[in-house]
C-alpha cells in the first residue's frame, strides 16, 4: 500500500509547511506526533520527490533519540529525481528512470510505503494507479502564498466539522 501523508493549508498550499506562520496561542495536541510516528513505524519505506527530500534530509538527520527520528533515519528512503545524484541521507536511493515501474515493484516487494508531499511525483503515481490512500492534514490557516489565491496569513479556529456521505468534509472555522 502506498499512503500519501501531506500537510495542506486552507488555501491549498502544501509547500514548505515548516515555513508556515506559527499560530500563536493555538493548543497543541500530542496525538499528532504519535500519529506520524505510528505511520512511520508501520511503513517499510519512505518515498519523496527531490523538493521534499531537500526539506526533510537536513531536519531529520539532525534529530535522534525519539522513535520517529530513529525510524526515518534508518529505514529505506527512495527519492524520485533526475537531478539528485549523491544523496547524503543514510539509506537513500535515487529513482531516476522509470519511477512508476520502480514504485510498483517496491510496493510488491516491500509492503507499505509512505509518501510525503504532493507534487509531480504524486501526479505520476496517480496516473499509474499507485496511490492507495491520502492522509491530508488540513491546517486551519491561510498561508498566503503558493496557493491558488494570494491572501494574507490568517489564523482560524475550528468550530464545527461535518462529514457528508459523498466524502466531502465541511470544516467550519472562525477567524481568531
Amino acid at each position: 500500500m502506498l499512503i500519501n501523508s501531506t500537510y495542506i493549508s486552507l488555501d491549498g498550499v502544501v509547500e514548505d509547511p515548516h515555513l508556515w506562520p506559527v499560530l500563536e496561542g493555538r493548543p497543541g495536541d500530542a496525538r499528532a506526533e504519535q500519529i506520524q510516528t505510528d505511520l512511520l513505524l508501520a511503513c517499510d519505506a519512505v518515498l519523496m520527490g527531490r523538493h521534499t527530500y531537500e526539506g526533510f534530509a537536513p531536519v531529520w538527520q539532525a534529530r535522534s533519540g525519539d522513535p520517529a527520528s530513529e525510524r526515518i533515519n534508518t529505514m529505506p528512503k527512495y527519492v524520485a529525481s533526475t537531478t539528485l545524484k549523491d544523496p547524503e541521507w543514510a539509506n537513500t536511493i535515487v529513482i531516476a528512470g522509470d519511477v512508476a515501474g520502480e514504485v510498483a515493484r517496491l510496493k510488491a516487494e516491500l509492503g507499505d510505503i509512505v509518501q510525503y508531499g504532493i507534487g509531480p511525483v504524486t501526479t505520476l503515481l496517480l496516473q499509474h494507479g499507485l496511490v492507495d490512500e491520502f492522509r491530508l492534514w488540513v491546517h486551519p490557516l491561510f498561508v498566503g502564498s503558493g496557493g491558488a489565491v494570494a491572501v494574507p496569513a490568517t489564523q482560524l479556529v475550528l468550530t464545527d466539522t461535518l462529514a457528508l456521505d459523498s466524502g466531502i468534509v465541511i470544516l467550519t472555522y472562525r477567524t481568531a
